[in-house]
């Protein structure tokens, strides 16, 4: 890359479009189906937030489900647009949530991304609890969010949620829940500028370069 530009200004040419795509993909890793529910604690109830970006260029998100670990009771949050689905098996315990995209809603278009909140308990008695999840695309494409692996490295982590030990009354649940999730998406939206910002610095840098060699040879 860059070859035929003097060594001084190829090595910063070369860093420049490096850190341009470190920036952008940094954006890109943060964008995956996550929950939060900051009080939440086992053995009890809580209001869980399912954060939801599509990630595709060109198709839209349709279609979201999430696997519970068999909760005796959900009750959904109205989101304009969507119907929910809570699934039950045999025993009557849930074990599977499902929001689809009504006809002639748009879904979650390129570059948008949309909040399902949701009232789940009693929690189990553990530490954490995985969410794996299924996201549907307008294009028939379906993208499982199901790796329990090592969270930060997996391509395709499932949603987890952290339980913690009993602070108080359990008040503020759904405050909690919406500051994380904003966040979230603050996190996600600045990483994302950084990136662009980072390419957009490049091509500045590469404009300058070719210029430069350009009246050098003359």
């Amino acid at each position: 890359m860059f070859h035929g530009f003097p060594p001084t200004l190829r090595r910063g040419l070369t860093s420049a479009v490096a850190a341009g795509f470190m920036l952008t993909g940094a954006g890109t890793a943060a964008a995956h189906v996550s929950v939060s529910a900051p009080n939440a604690t086992p053995g009890r109830s809580t209001v869980a937030t399912f954060s939801v970006p599509t990630e595709s260029d060109t198709a839209a998100t349709t279609a979201l489900r999430i696997t519970v670990p068999e909760i005796a009771t959900a009750r959904t949050e109205p989101v304009p647009g969507w119907t929910a689905k809570i699934e039950r098996n045999d025993e009557d315990r849930v074990v599977a949530l499902t929001w689809t995209a009504s006809p002639g809603s748009p879904g979650i278009r390129p570059g948008e991304f949309q909040r399902f909140v949701v009232s789940l308990g009693p929690l189990p008695e553990t530490d954490s609890i995985g969410f794996p999840a299924e996201q549907s695309y307008s294009d028939g494409t379906v993208v499982r969010w199901d790796d329990t692996g090592d969270h930060d490295s997996a391509e395709h982590p499932a949603p987890v949620l952290t339980l913690g030990a009993e602070t108080g009354d359990g008040s503020g649940h759904e405050h909690g829940d919406q500051a994380a999730a904003e966040s979230d998406a603050s996190t996600d939206t600045t990483a994302r500028w950084l990136g662009g910002l980072g390419l957009a610095l490049a091509a500045l840098a590469l404009g300058a370069g070719i210029g430069a060699v350009v009246r050098g040879r003359r």
